[in-house]
């Protein structure tokens, strides 16, 4: 999973399509993400102590994260993802469309430069 927290993704499917959201977290044992704004349901709080009024709480609940597709930077559109190796060795996870560097997955290997 190339999803990580504090990434801008849209939601492909469901009730929320279309919305985009910050990841505000990633769980990737089971493959699901929190996207922020999204899959909201309530929940309600009887009276208490700390909570005299009661009520409902509105709040985020996980999707699965092959639901979500990440914001390509330079284009802001959404992009399928690959991996792959820079001219330095450098492994970089990159967006298919455009194909621009989204972030460094492992600093720079010399097995993996490019013969000059």
């Amino acid at each position: 999973m190339y999803i990580r927290k504090d990434d801008t993704v849209v939601v492909l499917t469901g009730d929320d399509k279309g919305v985009r959201g910050k990841v505000l977290s990633v769980s990737p044992k089971s493959g699901k993400v929190l996207v922020q704004g999204v899959n909201r349901v309530y929940r309600h709080l009887k009276p208490s102590r700390t909570n005299p009024q009661g009520g409902r709480l509105s709040k985020e609940m996980p999707v699965n994260a092959s639901n979500v597709m990440l914001i390509d930077p330079s284009t802001n559109q959404p992009t399928r993802v690959g991996v792959r190796y820079a001219a330095d060795g450098t492994k970089e996870l990159y967006a298919k469309k455009s194909g621009a560097r989204i972030r460094i997955l492992a600093k720079a290997n010399p097995k993996y430069a490019t013969k000059a």
